[in-house]
């Protein structure tokens, strides 16, 4: 991890590319570098990853929103986490974009509604540089295609305003997974991809540079590496 160097001013940002990582591995590195930048340890974090197969539950959420046995869930070869964000049940997977920036929100930014709408915003003009149109849904945290679901949100907000968890924006993932459960707590709501409204494969490496660029505009930070 970085320590106090010019990297620190006003305004920074570390993008970590985490790749293809463990639910589980992801969670620690959130917790680890959560401390460190309550301490001042490192500039605030945009953690860019995918994870394998899981269901994550929300603390507003109910088991019930799980579609599906255990065994069905074995079967899949998926895992099961109740986590300490806000929101409801929802899903990651191999070729969905997992956004978790570690933010200081002091001392101008300590505001959580704003941050849900920042962070929307950061995806629906991300998607539009994809020409995918994108909206808000009112009363309604995530981002939507006509009425499709195409990204979700949910975060932790520390005591301290140091943020955690965040964004997932499907990209080319197998949208049958999303049948095992009740996404985000919305009955009957249909979910989509990006590549699913192109009508064609779209890679998350391309679109994870197009969020890297949107986020940086709308939270007015700067990757250290460029």
């Amino acid at each position: 991890m970085r320590g106090s160097d010019s990297s620190m001013h006003l305004g920074a940002l570390e993008i970590r590319d985490l790749g293809l990582i463990s639910y589980e591995e992801s969670l620690q590195i959130q917790k680890e570098l959560v401390i460190s930048r309550r301490s001042g340890e490192v500039p605030d974090q945009l953690l860019l990853q995918e994870h394998p197969h899981v269901i994550t539950i929300g603390k507003s959420s109910s088991e019930e929103h799980i579609l599906i046995t255990q065994k069905q869930i074995v079967d899949l070869g998926m895992e099961v986490f109740r986590v300490g964000r806000g929101g409801d049940v929802t899903y990651h997977g191999p070729g969905q974009l997992v956004g978790y920036p570690i933010l200081d929100l002091k001392p101008d930014r300590k505001d959580l509604h704003r941050y849900l709408r920042d962070l929307e915003e950061v995806l629906i003009n991300s998607l539009l540089e994809l020409s995918v149109q994108a909206r808000r849904r009112e009363n309604l945290t995530g981002v939507w295609v006509k009425d499709r679901k195409i990204a979700a949100i949910g975060v932790r907000v520390s005591s301290q305003w140091i943020t955690s968890h965040g964004f997932s924006l499907n990209v080319c993932n197998d949208l049958s997974y999303f049948d095992a459960i009740v996404p985000c707590g919305i009955k009957d709501v249909e979910v989509t991809s990006i590549s699913n409204e192109l009508g064609e494969r779209i890679q998350t490496e391309m679109v994870s540079t197009i969020v890297v660029e949107e986020f940086e505009k709308i939270f007015d930070l700067k990757d250290v590496k460029h």
